[in-house]
């Protein structure tokens, strides 16, 4: 074993999963397709291979958006691609993705392999999409290299946060009538196929303008006509509020059901905005108006570095909770972002040179390394979970195959049927 606390392995057993679904979307149009989607997937088909299957489809999208707007140029900048029916990719990928997402625990169950191990592969998928969507949806908003996009990365992690902490304290996953697996997904698709269509400077139009309301002089006169992107962020902004107060509520309730204090778990929101101002603090340099980091090509692999150590304390979170341990409330991993925020900002704080990122060369190197460390990290963290769980359950990852009581690796199905014939054959006093 090597990352799981052996005193909590056995918890893995005890784990049921557990989730409340609202949205009218999900309940009455979308899982009827679901429903059929599964069915057209053959039962000796892992369900996390179809979880990762649909990761594959994103890093395709982010891997077009590399080649075409290498330095995340976006058309304001200068970009010249990518293509405009590229965004009709993006837009069929991330559907595919959404799909793949909501069938695996169909899969898990058709399959019997639902257990730990799927929540913690779907969450890990989920927490690295979360931030390569932020990347995507930016650069077909014509957002780019702004504060609107780290604003973005900002408002999604938070929504992807709240949901993880609150999974933690109520022991389920809550969907509501609006969430970001289901409506905010969908929100994006629209957002590529209609950039497809019109290119993203249609998003720069202003949103009175696009709707003709600017002749309407009341309006024009007190509502200010921002661009649609802008004004999808303040969208944004309002799911946000809605979300973080839903959120609460139902830990409040939860806790007071439970005969606990309501209030404990708010210490364990800290650890996010902690996070978030560290990032913009290291952003921040040499000035808020003039980042060397947001305003350079050193933007795209900064928020891959940040997705990347989210995806990483996320990830103890939900682990935590299928392993019913204590909440962890520090990652070593945002060490290495401690280091490179307090260096840039030597000037700021004791009137000296940074000690390493000396010059704009040396500063996109270091977020490189940034980049490599919160890579190698997550990725020794997902390997290790993986071999602990399944080594304690007697599972496989990407097969579906299960240890009998024998040690010998079997199919789900054929393990049962086999426990059928030993129970005939006992009746029939035949077994020896």
């Amino acid at each position: 074993m090597g990352y799981i606390p052996p005193h909590a392995l056995h918890n893995l057993k005890k784990y049921k999963y557990q989730g409340v679904d609202k949205s009218i979307l999900s309940n009455y149009v979308l899982n009827p397709y679901w429903n059929w989607l599964v069915e057209r997937w053959p039962k000796w088909v892992a369900p996390n291979t179809i979880t990762f299957c649909g990761f594959v489809l994103v890093m395709l999208n982010f891997a077009t958006m590399l080649y075409y707007d290498p330095a995340y140029l976006t058309e304001k900048g200068g970009a010249t691609g990518p293509p405009q029916w590229i965004y009709f990719t993006w837009a069929a990928g991330l559907f595919l993705y959404q799909s793949f997402d909501a069938i695996d625990g169909k899969q898990a169950r058709r399959t019997g392999m639902a257990g730990p191990l799927g929540e913690m592969f779907d969450h890990g998928c989920d927490a690295m999409n979360t931030t390569l969507e932020v990347i995507l949806a930016s650069q077909a908003l014509n957002l780019g290299r702004s504060w609107w996009t780290v604003a973005s990365q900002i408002a999604t992690l938070a929504n992807f946060y709240l949901t993880t902490w609150e999974e933690y304290h109520t022991g389920q996953l809550y969907l509501g009538v609006f969430s970001g697996p289901i409506e905010g997904i969908l929100i994006i698709v629209v957002i590529f196929v209609v950039t497809g269509f019109r290119g993203p400077s249609f998003w720069d139009q202003g949103i009175l303008t696009i709707t003709g309301l600017e002749k309407v002089g009341w309006i024009s006169e007190t509502v200010p006509d921002v661009c649609l992107n802008v004004a999808f962020m303040m969208f944004g902004a309002v799911g946000l509020a809605f979300n973080i107060v839903t959120s609460y509520s139902n830990v409040y309730k939860s806790r007071r059901q439970s005969g606990q204090s309501p209030f404990t778990p708010l210490l364990y929101l800290l650890p996010f905005p902690a996070t978030v101002l560290l990032q913009i603090f290291w952003l921040s340099h040499p000035s808020v108006g003039d980042s060397a980091i947001i305003y350079s090509s050193s933007l795209v692999p900064f928020l891959c570095a940040w997705g990347l150590m989210f995806a990483h304390q996320v990830g103890r979170v939900i682990l935590a909770h299928v392993t019913k341990t204590e909440f962890p409330l520090f990652d070593p991993t945002w060490t290495w972002s401690l280091i490179g925020a307090l260096d840039v900002n030597l000037p700021r704080i004791l009137g000296r040179p940074p000690i390493i990122q000396t010059s704009p060369g040396r500063l996109h190197l270091f977020v490189l390394a940034t980049l490599f460390i919160s890579l190698a990290s997550y990725a020794r963290f997902v390997t290790l979970v993986i071999s602990d769980i399944t080594e304690y359950l007697g599972i496989a990852c990407f097969t579906v195959r299960k240890r009998d009581e024998g040690g010998h690796w079997t199919s789900p199905t054929k393990a049962r049927w086999n426990k059928v014939d030993r129970v005939v054959k006992a009746e029939n006093g035949k077994i020896h």
